[in-house]
């Protein structure tokens, strides 16, 4: 029997636009530093090798530092063979980060890149079975093609490929893409044991044989990810393999829509925002509908304000034609204007329920106020403004 590790879509070097400075330095080291607890896993479950299908850096240029990062932790874990395939941001073109000097002079002696079509023994009775990526756009099923060039061997393969699989995309239409049928007629005639597949972030069976899976990948990258941050531990005995999800993921994505209609559902939202454990670490993303008065709407934008500063990120997506701000007469009274601003603030009013594309900024404007005045005025006194 040989126990392995599957995982995939490292993404080394991804920096993600949406992110701050700071943040974005954060999640970009959490994708280094994965690869110590992925190295730990595999030597606390007594793994053979780990296995990397595609997508090991974010593209064929990442910053030095990352790839020398890299590598460094790939070599500190000493008796452990790491298999590294190249996938679609990283193919084997003319600029291939795996054949640049940069990789080749500080590649340790226990990291192996998958660059062939031969059958690589990776353990005492197992051969990996490689589809490397030749370039960004292939004209062909790889993993098809490098299963077509198998004959019959009494040694445990495991296929390591990288795309989408056409069962679970019946609307494209690549050449590129992975045959199911194709891979199920390989497991069946023996020729293969285990497909280990990237490029899909998410944790999953393909299939119905269980011997056809993504790893995901190990830190997340995107909100529509379903269950990211895993690597699997793989038993294979020549049987059905005994497939195990780890968690090494530390970062999160979140997203959430919500209707809004007074405080019951800002206390909601405060709530939500609240539970996640690791907060710094978790990116999240609200789309807000609904009507709120002035007042409630100041409150939001605290509430709001307060999480953004603890979350790694916060982004809000207010839709004009689907969040309104009205002011209500309790608002009006409350802000205890006289004078030029009273009329001013009449004049805002109308303007933010007039419905036209004024609308949203006087909305704006409205709630800004009412924090100004609201901030200013404890001592209960109104707020004059004179011509």
């Amino acid at each position: 029997m040989a126990r392995f590790l599957h995982t995939a879509d490292w993404q080394l070097g991804r920096r993600p636009i949406f992110l701050s400075d700071e943040a974005r330095a954060r999640f970009s080291a959490a994708r280094v530093d994965v690869i110590g607890r992925i190295g730990e896993l595999a030597a606390q479950q007594h793994c053979d090798f780990v296995v990397v299908c595609g997508d090991v850096f974010e593209s064929n240029s990442i910053d030095r530092q990352i790839l020398l990062r890299a590598l460094e932790q790939m070599g500190s874990i000493g008796g452990l063979r790491f298999y590294l395939l190249p996938g679609n941001h990283d193919p084997l073109d003319a600029s291939s980060i795996f054949e640049s000097p940069r990789f080749r002079d500080h590649c340790p002696d226990n990291v192996t890149v998958l660059d062939g079509a031969t059958p690589l023994e990776a353990a005492d009775g197992i051969e990996l079975i490689a589809a490397p990526w030749p370039n960004k756009r292939p004209r062909s099923d790889l993993v098809a093609d490098a299963c077509g060039r198998l004959g019959p061997s009494d040694a445990l393969r495991v296929v390591a490929g990288h795309g989408a699989v056409d069962a679970m995309w019946p609307e494209s239409r690549g050449p590129e893409l992975i045959s199911l049928q194709g891979v199920e007629a390989a497991l069946d005639a023996g020729l293969v044991h285990y497909v280990a597949l990237g490029d899909r972030h998410s944790t999953t069976s393909v299939g119905e044989t269980g011997r056809v899976w993504y790893s995901g990948a190990p830190e997340p990258t995107d909100f529509d990810e379903v269950d990211p941050g895993n690597v699997l531990v793989v038993d294979l005995d020549g049987e059905q393999p005994r497939v195990e999800p780890h968690r090494v993921g530390t970062w999160s994505f979140a997203q959430r829509g919500m209707q809004l209609a007074g405080h019951a559902d800002i206390d909601a939202l405060d709530d939500w925002l609240g539970q996640f454990a690791a907060k710094s670490l978790t990116i999240v993303r609200l789309n807000l509908a609904g009507q709120l008065s002035v007042s409630q709407k100041a409150r939001l934008d605290a509430t709001l304000a307060d999480h953004g500063e603890i979350l790694a990120t916060l982004d809000v997506h207010e839709p004009g034609s689907e969040f309104v701000v009205i002011p209500d007469e309790l608002d009006i009274r409350d802000f205890g204007l006289s004078g030029y601003a009273a009329e001013a603030l009449s004049d805002l009013v109308d303007a933010a329920r007039s419905g036209d594309e004024q609308a949203t900024d006087a909305r704006d404007a409205l709630t800004l106020l009412y924090r100004l005045v609201h901030a200013g005025g404890s001592d209960g006194g109104a707020l004059e403004v004179r011509r």
